[in-house]
């Protein structure tokens, strides 16, 4: 319950900041063309806030925060006085009209340079993308170097660190093949390769991805380093089964109904199968080795699925610290990685755009409301720049979905600009009223299949 409040507080934060600067670049650039804005406002419905200015403009915080707007004095949906039709919407030059149309778009890339510039001069904590192993047969089992080894570029992009990493793999959804740069890492956990870096070429012509059951990185067969797990208990849930059990911090696991264990994860899955059923473990205390009944206890995973658990973690070796990296730079050099992370972000999120079109990418990798609140509130979970790394995200996708050519959109409206442009005559009215209803149909259905989507992973 505290979660989903929480996600829920962080998508309104996120939301609420997302759209007061997109709203406040149309009204920005709106003034300076001498349009007359009515009202600013955040979000719909009963107002909890108003403020007039000395132009007459209500600025506005509404009720229900999943929105915003800007509202200007327009001749085609309001009567207009011979004496402000200077101030008009409707009266400025067709540059003037688009300017302030593609102004909100563009506060947002502006506001996600700004944001991924903050996250990189605080700095963000991360660990460079180490590769133990890779599953056989897979599409990266191309890969013949000596392991552990570290990813380096993606088609001579650079990569830093699994979200790199990450983002340059998702890119290659619907492609053929990609080429990927890797370093051997030496037995001392150095990261000054003994061996010279090798390229491959990663071939997708048999990858099929499915972001339900897998991530991308085990679908395409990497195996990404994690520290050794020890079959010894390191901590211990009070009130748990396994304190039930009379397990203790140091005990460590041999065997479960008399057969012998080989690692923790396969205690897991053991623990898991059983909730509910009494299981007979051997452990070692000391010198001493003694048998104790665990009973998991059970969680319902799915409607008529029961998972056990047992309340106990295991000893994990300690992370090399040279395989940890801190992305942190200059005031200037934040800018430029801002730009450079828009940038990468702007082309990631079009060319998936063109590929739901096309059908690389399945329409049930959409996400809606549900799945962008839970990424706020993780989040903001994890600190300050990890959120302002989301905001910067959502940004980016706000900014350039709105520049889809649907009427309902500001794409929809700069597109019948440019028509008129080049023709020299708007578009009729009629057409325009049924582009937008058309447009509000495939957005809404855009939107169904999004909250679908997000329903199907709860």
């Amino acid at each position: 319950m505290l979660g989903g409040l929480w996600n829920l507080a962080a998508f309104v934060i996120a939301l609420s900041i997302l759209v007061a600067i997109h709203e406040f670049g149309h009204f920005w650039v709106a003034r300076r063309c001498g349009v007359r804005v009515h009202r600013f406002s955040i979000g719909f419905g009963k107002v909890l806030y108003k403020r007039i200015d000395r132009f007459g403009t209500e600025f506005v915080i509404a009720a229900i925060p999943l929105g915003g707007y800007v509202k200007m004095l327009d001749g085609r949906v309001e009567s207009v006085a011979d004496d402000e039709q200077q101030y008009a919407f409707d009266k400025k030059s067709v540059w003037q009209r688009i300017s302030i149309v593609a102004a909100g778009p563009l506060a947002n890339f502006l506001l996600a340079i700004i944001v991924f510039a903050m996250m990189y001069m605080i700095g963000v904590n991360s660990s460079k993308p180490i590769i133990n192993d890779t599953i056989v047969d897979s599409p990266v089992s191309i890969v013949k170097s000596a392991t552990p080894f570290q990813v380096i570029a993606i088609n001579d992009q650079k990569i830093n660190d699994w979200e790199e990493l990450n983002l340059a793999l998702v890119a290659q959804i619907g492609e053929n093949a990609f080429n990927i740069t890797v370093q051997p890492v030496n037995s001392d956990n150095s990261l000054t390769a003994s061996e010279p870096s090798q390229t491959f070429v990663v071939s997708l012509q048999n990858w099929a991805f499915d972001a339900k059951k897998k991530s991308i990185i085990s679908s395409l067969g990497f195996i990404p380093y994690f520290p050794n797990i020890h079959l010894e208990i390191a901590d211990v849930v009070e009130g748990g089964a396994a304190q039930r059990a009379g397990l203790q911090v140091g005990d460590k696991l041999q065997a479960i109904n008399g057969v012998k264990l080989s690692d923790w994860n396969e205690f897991v899955e053991l623990i898991q199968k059983n909730a509910n059923q009494t299981l007979k473990v051997e452990i070692e205390r000391g010198t001493m080795t003694s048998l104790l009944n665990l009973t998991p206890d059970a969680r319902r995973v799915e409607s008529d699925l029961l998972q056990g658990y047992i309340g106990a973690a295991p000893l994990i070796d300690s992370f090399p610290e040279s395989y940890r990296v801190k992305l942190q730079f200059s005031p200037i050099d934040a800018v430029i990685k801002g730009v450079e992370k828009t940038a990468q972000l702007t082309k990631l999120t079009f060319d998936t755009l063109v590929k739901l079109i096309t059908g690389d990418v399945a329409i049930t990798n959409l996400s809606g409301p549900v799945s962008i609140a839970k990424g706020a509130g993780m989040s903001a979970n994890y600190g300050i720049e990890y959120f302002l790394g989301f905001l910067g995200l959502i940004s980016v996708n706000l900014g350039l979905m709105n520049l889809i050519p649907l009427p309902v959109l500001d794409g929809g409206h700069l597109f019948y600009y440019f028509v008129e442009l080049v023709t020299g005559k708007p578009i009729p009215e009629k057409v325009q009223e049924i582009g937008f209803k058309v447009g509000a149909a495939l957005l809404m259905m855009l939107m169904s299949v999004a909250i679908l989507n997000d329903f199907n992973l709860l």
